[in-house]
């Protein structure tokens, strides 16, 4: 005769199951993930003694999970071929929170469940999952060792009941009848999803109506030696929802200083610059092959959330890797180690291949230049990733910043750069006259987020980072003796010292507010004038951002006043001294329209009115008007 027993569930099992049923219901999809990794791991540890055992009950079951689905019923049958549990066990696993049953533990699962409605298996709870979709939940069982199976019952109402049962195979079932609102988990099309989603890559078939249902290969488990070329794309095409080819893709493991497994892929287009909208994380967080995080915003840092791909790691403790992922010490461990590791890959691709890379950076550079303007950490490896044009580069052709470095001229202590809208004006203004002349390389940043990136790097390889629109800035120390001859050969054909000091103090008088400073320019060689900062750290195109940024948010925009240097050694300048003396009134209208113009050359605002017309009182005197 069957012996059937009742029991009543400790004190805390029943509160769990009240916060489970009560409070976790709307996130109820994940109990199917729960049972599925239990039963993974029922049969991981049938798999593992049977290494060493001698006769295995049952041996010729195959080692798979299988989910029975009964619409007119309503229920819901989970069975695996692992290790089983015998009478003791089923008491024991069932009826406690094994490992869990503290006090401490179900105030913070009490609280939490007051917060988040997702937390269902963040605790480890594991098979009480069941009851948010179940009103009764049988479950039977029988051990590997061969003695006799038994069946647990309970409507999670405070007790339960265990009977044995004849005639089960190795393994366990659980038979859910699903609750009035819960019909759908008894439909083909809704589980299958729900298993896709969370259980893809468990090691072991998943049968749903006797079709195997997680069909893709956990890659990243396997050694890279073995897996083709077809075999990565099909995986980057099912866990990118992709259709195209990866650019790259990165495979590595790591032992220290913890166990994880990574490979991701780098899309071949940017849909986010291409106008779709900000892109979401692509990177999965597995434990053991289970998804706990599905576009995990912790796994890397959010510069580099154009990557695809999977992130699994064997160090993550059940207990920890289901609780609330953000500010986890040990994700952060995780999130160091696979950036530099990823940006270390990304290096060596540069180097073996730099016409790829310049692909990559060109579609993909604006991620790296967001981590170089919010994340310090990674400052050195990205400085290597960077590339801009330069005065000795071919148009549309950046170059690294070691490069750079590499062609300095002997007494260079800096690395150059300055701001424009194209190449041809930076090349057209009055910035790289002297470093044309001096044989100096300087950067050309084409971006006005260029400057903030530059300037937040600051230094690369022991150079400093210098704007060349900075007031401070002097590059005599850099001059060859030749040079210096020539700029004392040029002093000759310059003004008085007197009409000089004249001319300045004039000038300053004369456009009043609008400067800070006028200066005799060091640095000039054709350029009349051009218009410098004081400030050495705020730069004309950061100027510009800051500026838009303030009347995007109805702001004033205010510029700051500017050094409007001048080139005494220029016709325009020399004349206009003389005007200055014999008609200072048309000189001043020259003197604004020669601050003007330096203003556009240094990409900044004016008023186009008031400019347009002096310009054409100007253009008036010239054609002999009054």
């Amino acid at each position: 005769m069957t012996q059937t027993t009742t029991h009543e569930f400790q004190a805390e099992t029943r509160r769990l199951l009240d916060i489970v049923i009560h409070s976790l219901y709307t996130e109820r999809d994940i109990f199917v993930r729960e049972l599925i990794s239990n039963a993974a791991d029922a049969l991981e540890k049938f798999r593992h003694e049977s290494l060493t055992a001698g006769e295995v009950f049952d041996a010729h079951l195959p080692l798979e999970i299988s989910i029975d689905l009964d619409e007119e019923k309503h229920t819901m049958t989970i069975t695996d071929t692992g290790i089983g549990m015998n009478r003791h066990e089923l008491e024991a696993n069932l009826g406690t929170i094994a490992h869990s049953g503290s006090s401490a533990f179900m105030e913070g699962l009490a609280e939490a469940a007051k917060k988040d409605v997702s937390l269902i298996g963040q605790f480890g709870v594991g098979f009480y999952a069941a009851f948010m979709a179940a009103g009764k939940v049988r479950v039977q069982s029988r051990s590997w060792d061969g003695s006799e199976g038994h069946e647990w019952v309970s409507d999670g109402a405070g007790s339960y009941t265990i009977a044995e049962s004849a005639g089960l195979h190795r393994g366990t079932r659980i038979i859910m009848e699903l609750k009035d609102d819960a019909h759908d988990y008894a439909k083909k099309w809704k589980v299958e999803g729900i298993v896709k989603q969370y259980s893809s890559f468990v090691p072991f078939p998943i049968k749903l109506a006797g079709d195997t249902i997680n069909t893709v290969s956990a890659l990243w488990t396997r050694s890279k030696g073995e897996i083709t070329d077809q075999e990565y794309s099909d995986f980057y095409k099912f866990i990118g929802t992709a259709h195209d080819e990866p650019l790259y893709r990165l495979h590595f493991s790591a032992d220290a200083p913890l166990a994880i497994k990574a490979l991701l892929f780098v899309p071949k287009e940017n849909f986010e610059i291409m106008g779709f909208g900000r892109v979401e994380s692509g990177v999965n967080l597995y434990c053991q092959r289970i998804l706990i995080d599905q576009h995990s915003e912790s796994v890397l840092p959010e510069w580099l959330r154009f990557l695809k791909g999977v992130v699994d790691s064997e160090d993550m403790p059940l207990n920890i890797s289901r609780q609330s992922l953000q500010d986890n010490a040990l994700l952060a461990k995780i999130r160091k180690v696979i950036t530099k590791r990823f940006l270390k890959f990304l290096d060596e691709q540069a180097q073996e291949n730099p016409e790829a890379y310049l692909g990559f950076w060109k579609s993909f550079g604006i991620y790296l230049k967001e981590g170089l303007t919010s994340d310090y950490e990674f400052q050195k490896e990205l400085g290597k990733l960077v590339r801009f044009e330069s005065s000795r580069s071919e148009a549309g052709t950046p170059i690294a910043l070691a490069a750079y470095v590499e062609r300095m001229k002997e007494g260079q202590e800096a690395i150059y750069y300055i701001n424009g809208s194209s190449r041809a004006a930076i090349e057209a203004g009055p910035y790289v006259e002297s470093f044309t002349q001096k044989n100096i390389e300087i950067l050309y940043t084409l971006e006005p987020i260029d400057d903030f990136v530059l300037s937040h790097l600051s230094e690369f390889d022991g150079k400093k980072l210098i704007s060349a629109d900075r007031a401070d800035l002097d590059l005599s120390k850099s001059e060859t003796v030749e040079e210096k001859e020539a700029a004392s050969k040029k002093e000759g054909a310059q003004l008085e010292d007197g009409d000089k000091a004249v001319l300045i103090s004039w000038l300053k008088a004369t456009l009043g507010d609008k400067v800070a400073a006028v200066i005799e320019s060091k640095r000039l060689v054709s350029s009349p004038a051009m218009i410098v900062n004081p400030d050495s750290y705020m730069t004309s195109s950061m100027e510009r951002i800051m500026a838009a940024s303030r009347r995007e948010k109805g702001q004033e925009a205010a510029q700051s006043k500017k050094n409007l240097e001048i080139n005494i050694a220029s016709p325009l300048i020399q004349r206009l001294a003389a005007l200055q003396k014999s008609d200072e009134s048309f000189a001043a209208e020259v003197a604004a329209q020669i601050y003007d113009n330096a203003m556009i050359q240094a990409g900044l605002v004016v008023d186009p009115l008031t400019m347009v017309e002096r310009n054409y009182r100007i253009l008036g005197r010239a054609v002999g008007g009054s």
